[in-house]
This record gives structure tokens, sequence and C-alpha cells, in this order.
């Protein structure tokens, strides 16, 4: 299992989420070139070890478990896996 970010995020990218991942795998961060360009921020799904640790710092409850992510939000899963595709 692995967390996902969905639509509370959207042009919010609070980056606590970031700070607290003890494995690195929140992006973009605020000082790569992506940050500006994306609208929220992306969980990596092979990277995420399934701590939780970010989802009680993130102030707008945008982060779930992926079997949890509410229904209209699912396509979300889909986007976080993706981004990091793309980056590979």
């Amino acid at each position: 299992m692995t967390y996902v970010i969905a639509e509370p995020c959207v042009n919010t990218k609070d980056t606590a989420c970031v700070e607290v991942c003890p494995v690195d795998c929140i992006h973009p961060k605020k000082d790569e070139a992506e940050f500006e360009a994306e609208t929220k921020l992306y969980i990596d799904p092979e990277a995420c070890i399934d701590c939780g640790a970010c989802v009680p710092v993130c102030p707008v409850q945008a982060i779930f478990p992926d079997a949890e992510v509410p229904e209209k939000w699912t396509h979300f899963t889909k986007m976080d896996a993706d981004w990091y595709l793309a980056r590979k």
C-alpha cells in the first residue's frame, strides 16, 4: 500500500508532508525546478513505506492510503504514479 495526495492539495502545496517523510518520497520540493509549475505534490508509490507520517501534518487533509482515497478523487492515485514514471 502507498499513500496518495488528492484534490485538497491542488494549489496549496504545503510542504509539511515533505519535511516529515522519512524516505524522501514526496516531491516536488520547494527547491526543485518543478515546484512552481506543479499544482500539487506527489507521493512515489514505489518509495512510500506506508508509515503514514505525512497524514497528520497535512493542513488540508489531502493524503489518503491508496485503498481509502475517496471515490471522487481516485484518479489521483494514477496521477501520482504517472508523475514518477515520467521522471524515470
